[in-house]
This record gives C-alpha cells, sequence and structure tokens, in this order.
C-alpha cells in the first residue's frame, strides 16, 4: 500500500467527522453521472459496449480496474486538497493535516476545565492537559511583586504579566519555538535590563488595548492557545501576611524571603471584585483542579479573590486537589501534606472537594540533595483514609525534571500529571453515576 494511499485511509479514522462529506460528494457525483446518462440518452451507451470488451473476464477486469482508479483518484485528490488547506493554516507545522485535524476535533470535545494556581506548578499542569482538550480555563493570581513583573507594576501601573506569560507559552501550540524568544532576557540599561521580552509584550498590550484581559486575548491570539488564560481579578492588590509573632509583611516577594511562619494571610484591599469570566468558567466546568503551586503566593492568592472561594465550593463540577512535591523553604518548610491541606482549609471549604492527587515516587537522590541544601525537602505523605477533610486520596508516580534558573529542578511531568488526572477523573464519575443509581 503506497504512502499516499495510507495518509488517505486516515481520512476515515472515527472522530475525524468527515465521512459523511465524503458520502455526500459520491451521492453528488452519482448524481451527476445520472444527469449525463439522461441527457445523452442510450446511444452513448451502446457505444460504449461496441468498443470496450463485452467478454464476461474482460469486462469484469477492466470494470474493476476503473471503478479502482475511481476511488484512488478520489481519495488521492481529497489528501491533497485537505494538505493544501492546512497548509496554509498552519504552514511552518511539521504535523499530517489528518493528524491536526483528528486531534483538534477530539481536543474540542474534551472536557471543560478550570485549573487554578500561578507559577511553574500550574503552567507544569497545562502543558499536559492541553494534550486531553481545549476547553482550558487557567485562573492565575495577578498578586506577583518581584523580578521583572514587579518592576513594570511600579514604572507603568499594569498588573503583572509574568504568571500569565508562563502558562499563555505552555498552551501555545507551538511552544518551543515561541518560548525561546518570549521568555528571552534583555540584556540592555537599567530601564530594560533584566524584563523578558513576553513581559514587555503583555505590558504594551494592556496599553494599547485597554485592558489587562484584552491584552491577554490578544496575546493568545498571537500564540494560537489550546484554551485561555485568565486573571482572578483586574484590580490592583498586594498580598499581606500575619507572622507567627504578629508582624504584618506585605508584598509576596516579601513573605516568600521572610522566614517566620504565616498565620494568616490577606489582600491589601477590599473588596476584590473577581473577573467574571472565572466564575462563569467555575460554573460551567466539568473538571476543577486546584494545585499544585507555592501554597501561600500562588494558591491562597486566587482564594481571597471576592466570590472565588464560595463560587469553587458551590461549583458542580468533579474537584480535585494536586497536592505539591517540595516544601519552600521559608513557605512550607517543614510542612507534610496534611499541614498543607490544614492551611487551605482556612480560606476554603475542602470538603466540598472530591479527591487529592499525591505523588508516590521517589525523586533522583542527586538532586534532592541540592533541595536539602536550601532547606526544601519532599512534602510527606501523612494523609490517610479516611481522613479529617472527607477527600479520598489517589497516589501515582508524578515526578518528573525541569530545567529552571540554569539547573536541573524536580516538577511535576505534564504527561504523567494528565493521564493521572483523567484516570481519577473516570473513577470519580463512575462512582457519581453508581450513587445515582442507588
Amino acid at each position: 500500500m503506497t504512502t499516499h494511499w495510507r495518509a488517505a485511509i486516515r481520512w476515515l479514522t472515527p472522530g475525524m467527522r468527515v465521512k459523511r462529506w465524503i458520502l455526500g460528494a459520491l451521492l453528488s457525483m452519482g448524481f451527476v453521472a445520472a444527469a449525463l446518462l439522461y441527457l445523452l440518452g442510450t446511444d452513448l451507451v451502446r457505444l460504449m459496449y461496441r468498443l470496450l470488451p463485452d467478454a464476461g473476464a474482460a469486462r469484469f477486469g477492466l470494470a474493476t480496474a476503473a471503478a479502482g482508479l475511481g476511488v484512488f483518484g478520489f481519495f488521492f485528490s481529497l489528501f491533497r486538497l485537505m494538505r493544501s488547506v492546512a497548509g496554509g493554516v498552519a504552514p511552518h507545522s511539521r504535523t499530517r493535516a489528518s493528524a491536526m485535524i483528528y486531534r483538534t476535533r477530539r481536543l474540542d470535545r474534551g472536557p471543560r476545565v478550570v485549573a487554578i494556581g500561578g507559577g511553574t506548578g500550574l503552567s507544569t499542569l497545562l502543558r499536559g492537559l492541553k494534550e486531553v482538550t481545549s476547553n482550558l480555563s487557567a485562573v492565575v493570581t495577578v498578586m506577583d511583586d518581584g523580578g521583572s513583573s514587579g518592576r513594570l507594576r511600579e514604572e507603568i501601573d499594569v498588573l503583572p504579566p509574568g504568571d500569565v506569560r508562563n502558562c499563555l507559552l505552555a498552551l501555545a501550540d507551538d511552544e518551543t519555538r515561541l518560548s525561546d524568544f518570549l521568555q528571552h532576557r534583555f540584556v540592555a540599561p537599567e530601564e530594560l535590563a533584566g524584563h523578558s521580552l513576553g513581559n514587555l509584550l503583555i505590558a504594551g498590550l494592556e496599553q494599547a488595548t485597554g485592558g489587562f484581559d484584552r491584552a491577554i486575548e490578544a496575546m493568545s491570539h498571537f500564540l494560537n492557545v489550546r484554551g485561555r488564560v485568565l486573571p482572578a481579578t483586574l484590580c490592583r492588590t498586594n498580598l499581606v501576611a500575619t507572622m507567627e509573632d504578629g508582624t504584618r509583611v506585605t508584598g509576596e516577594t516579601r513573605l516568600a524571603a521572610d522566614p517566620r511562619r504565616i498565620v494568616k494571610l490577606e489582600l491589601t484591599t477590599s473588596p476584590v471584585p473577581p473577573y467574571e469570566v472565572v466564575l462563569e468558567a467555575i460554573a460551567e466546568a466539568d473538571l476543577i483542579l486546584l494545585g499544585p503551586g507555592s501554597l501561600f503566593t500562588s494558591l491562597i492568592p486566587n482564594l481571597l479573590v471576592d466570590g472565588i472561594a464560595e463560587a469553587l465550593e458551590e461549583a458542580p463540577a468533579e474537584k480535585l486537589l494536586i497536592s505539591n512535591l517540595m516544601t519552600q523553604p521559608g513557605e512550607t518548610q517543614g510542612f507534610t501534606l496534611v499541614d498543607h491541606l490544614r492551611t487551605l482549609r482556612d480560606y476554603i471549604d475542602l470538603r466540598r472537594f472530591d479527591s487529592v492527587l499525591i505523588n508516590a515516587s521517589e525523586a533522583d537522590r542527586r538532586l534532592l540533595e541540592g533541595y536539602i541544601d536550601e532547606d526544601a525537602q519532599p512534602v510527606a505523605d501523612d494523609l490517610g483514609e479516611p481522613n479529617e477533610f472527607g477527600l479520598v486520596a489517589h497516589r501515582a508516580d508524578l515526578i518528573g525534571v525541569a530545567p529552571w534558573a540554569g539547573k536541573q529542578t524536580i516538577k511535576h511531568d505534564p504527561k504523567k500529571l494528565a493521564k493521572a488526572l483523567s484516570l481519577v477523573s473516570e473513577t470519580l464519575r463512575s462512582r457519581r453515576e453508581r450513587g445515582s443509581t442507588l
């Protein structure tokens, strides 16, 4: 079988939604053929019988060859047509047109997922989920006040674009090629030094479009993202933490660097209205994910925005927590899994969640040695069943390795995470269906 013939056969894969149009084209050509025969009358048919062999074997062989040539020509032409169309839509893509369209069809029918967090944890999660569904809504915290994002907040009064940039790149159709450009840090005079190209582009788009949400929409269009990135709020606010000695520390960067235990987290302004699209996405979701991400600077800040915690508690979707892999110096040093959950419980009712996904494998010891030097360690799994949170624990191998700040770091593996989430979601769905029939 030739390469072109196999490629044409792929268009018959279930889910492509082109078989109906192939059948329609064949029926239409049949009507055309019938109309020609009707117009030309029986003389043409008699002429064909006189010119062509009328013996049984020769007649059958010639008819079979003509039909085979016609079918091959039809599918070959269809394949070339669709490849030309796909080449015009995505001229630089190396993916076969049939695979590209099948993937798009499959992803469009995927579950509606809302992922809540920030930092590298959320972007890692999105890399895996975008291969399962394109109906993704990533809710991102906008309280960052450090690095390039913090400088842009102070200098031109824009919302911090750093976490948004990372999530947009994670959802981009061609992340590898674009990441090198948009993550580039300027080597320039003081005003530009250290800024990432992506941050400056989002900040510029916010001024050009008149809104941070519209800037994200424009950037999403440029990057051809699968899903959407939503800021938790469009309000300019900061984190303020009450430490164990009663001192109040303002600003994400300062509280993350403070070695004292955080007792309570708040926002500097009140009220802090949510971005309305976020509440709509939560209400319509099939699956809601909280984590992974820094407990005090990525997860809880989203829950402090007015109405978001309540919307999560009331949402009918399946709700899962994703446990962090490592503790963080200063923020969660010495925290076990139960410590993380008890802290989260102060800001949202965890009994409204269904389960928690926990890593069950060990990281490379050589990598762990570097973390121990920084007073970080794997989050100890001390959650039993039943537990005080009413959560069902699901454990799987979620360990991965990724470069960060010039070194290899322990991260969730996007593919392992997406696979585990799919299995957990199927389990929850089957339990609900069995429960509804009792």
